[in-house]
């Protein structure tokens, strides 16, 4: 039997209150369609929401309780059977839809969702969006083989305009890519911090920066965080995290960060498989990150 404290509020609890004048966001979208490895990422939306049932809405190291967050949780976008060809543009079209609020947290699903939104964003004007993004990965492959979850950077940048100067990669693995999607990246003017700069330089100087950067010559910024930038052995349940990657608490940090700026207006989370996780780890990492954007949210609004 489920104990229920009052005194204890629970993540879960917050997110399924009703709301009527919502500051933030929450909308699901369950979509894997489009991932160059089998995948079942399409569960995570529910998958979260249920794991949030492990987690207060406390954070006890900026003393601030999210639960003090207006939040509508918009439920999933109905994009579950649709195939890569189809599904942004159906993304794009329901994203659209729903009234503005200051931050919306999009759950996927995998990183294909990210162009889509990106686009949703920028109000048809990507020459004034900044993209930040978590990555293992460039996410910079051909779009040959049409828009997987491995091209949503080079299809914004070839085929929709994002300029390349626009976008910054924090956390970026060796043994992950290719040289020539380096070499691609740096011919655009793509800034790449990989996960030596991260270390070397600590998480919060470099997303610091990252932000800075892109708010100055942004009117908006997108997050997109692939939670495979993690290391392998705290997030079994993302098919591309390798060894080497970044801590749990160093990506919430930087999402933190992201979540208190006040030109991001909206954050993704991504490429989580919760078939392969195991016991749970990867879930509850991604529900820390999740949980350390509205800390982050919280701390905006406090400051405004």
């Amino acid at each position: 039997m489920a104990i229920v404290d009052p005194s204890w509020p629970r993540a879960d609890l917050w997110l399924a209150a009703e709301c009527e004048q919502p500051e933030l966001a929450v909308v699901g979208v369950p979509t894997s369609s489009a991932s160059l490895s089998p995948s079942d990422a399409d569960r995570t939306p529910a998958e979260l929401r249920r794991t949030l049932a492990r987690f207060s809405t406390y954070h006890g190291e900026w003393d601030i309780d999210v639960g003090d967050v207006k939040v509508d949780d918009r439920g999933d976008l109905a994009v579950h059977d649709l195939d890569m060809h189809t599904m942004p543009g159906a993304v794009e079209e329901l994203a659209s839809s729903f009234p503005a609020v200051p931050l919306t947290l999009y759950v996927g699903g995998d990183n294909a969702i990210t162009r889509p939104l990106v686009k949703v964003v920028s109000g048809g004007h990507l020459d004034r969006v900044g993209v930040l993004t978590f990555d293992a990965h460039h996410d910079v492959r051909t779009l040959d083989f049409g828009p997987t979850n491995g091209t949503p950077i080079r299809g914004l940048v070839e085929e929709d305009g994002l300029p390349g100067t626009n976008i910054v990669q924090v956390g970026i693995h060796s043994f992950a890519n290719s040289l020539p999607y380096r070499r691609w990246c740096e011919e655009r003017g793509v800034t790449v911090y990989p996960m030596e700069v991260v270390e070397s330089w600590g998480v919060e100087d470099v997303v610091g920066t990252a932000l800075d950067a892109l708010a100055r010559e942004c009117d908006v910024v997108y997050v997109d965080v692939d939670v495979d930038v993690l290391d392998r052995a705290v997030a079994p349940g993302c098919p591309g995290a390798r060894p080497g990657g970044m801590r749990v608490r160093d990506l919430a940090t930087g999402v933190k960060m992201c979540g208190a700026h006040p030109k991001v207006a909206a954050i993704d989370f991504v490429e989580v498989d919760p078939t392969r996780d195991r016991d749970g780890l990867t879930l509850d990492a991604l529900a820390t990150v999740f949980l350390a954007a509205v800390a982050g949210f919280a701390r905006r609004r406090h400051d405004a």
